[in-house]
């Protein structure tokens, strides 16, 4: 008991100098930005309150737009990137050329920038004038962010194949299951739940990405914003944009830390292979 008591006590004292500290420290950088000789002029450019007013409503519809990109660009990105992961771990010398052009594939698309990428659908496949293929860019933006984030998402995936020990692959033989069902019920289990951290990580990277689509002319939230501000030049719309997503990325990334903490304890505890 006077140990516990004694542990309490410890926790009421750090939290209480955090808590000082962060006062401390908000207030001078509080009064450092509010004291500077600027800071008139920069709260009516970027602060207004009449813009932000404005702009609000015209945002958070344009974020629709991206909200639907993120649930349809993920699960495609997903599937995408697990298949190229279980191309790139493929044995055997006939599947060779599968894992290089999976192998190619993820070198290439985790090097080009993903601005770049976009450039180069959503302006290029249109230059092609192929015959039934959309111009729209949102669907051009979405496969680009597709084709990007799928080369991340399947090292991820090989990633945590790549994890399960060999011994799990020859006790699943020794038991008479073939390679298929060893990888469907043995390995793959095991290294998705490994890896959903690392996954969730990556969902919140695509979420905030989807707003470059609006290089194409989609009308997102951030493209919402750039309307609005090139009407009076003031730039509270994009803070504006800024803070929504913000606010849509907050709950994902606590999510993920508690899904990766929840996950340490089991696996401290043993009950996580």
């Amino acid at each position: 008991m006077a140990r516990e008591r004694y542990k309490r006590g410890r926790t009421r004292r750090a939290t209480g100098l955090a808590a000082l500290s962060t006062l401390v420290t908000g207030g001078v950088l509080f009064a450092v930005i509010v004291g500077s000789p600027g800071w008139e002029r920069t709260k009516e450019t970027f602060f207004s309150a009449h813009y932000a007013r404005v702009a609000l409503p015209q945002v958070l519809e344009g974020l629709w737009l991206n909200v639907r990109l993120l649930l349809v660009c993920g699960a495609c990105v997903l599937v995408l990137g697990m298949l190229l992961a279980l191309a790139r771990t493929l044995r055997g010398p006939v599947f060779f050329p599968l894992r290089a052009l999976a192998t190619a594939y993820t070198d290439f698309f985790r090097g080009l920038p993903l601005i770049i990428c976009l450039l180069m659908v959503i302006f290029g496949v249109p230059a092609l004038r192929l015959q039934g293929v959309t111009t729209d860019p949102v669907v051009l933006g979405g496969v680009a962010l597709v084709l990007t984030y799928a080369a991340y998402v399947a090292e991820v995936f090989r990633a945590g194949i790549e994890s399960v020990h060999p011994s799990q692959r020859a006790a699943a033989r020794s038991l008479g299951l073939n390679h298929r069902q060893t990888l469907r019920y043995v390995v793959l289990p095991q290294a998705v739940r490994r890896v959903v951290p690392p996954l969730l990580n990556d969902m919140v990277s695509l979420q905030k990405d989807t707003g470059l689509v609006s290089i194409g002319g989609a009308v997102d939230a951030v493209y919402a914003a750039q309307i609005i501000a090139g009407k009076d030049f003031n730039y509270t719309p994009y803070v504006v944009a800024g803070l929504v997503f913000v606010a849509l990325t907050i709950p994902m990334t606590r999510f993920t830390d508690w899904v990766t903490a929840r996950m340490d304890r089991r696996r401290a505890q043993g009950g996580l292979v």
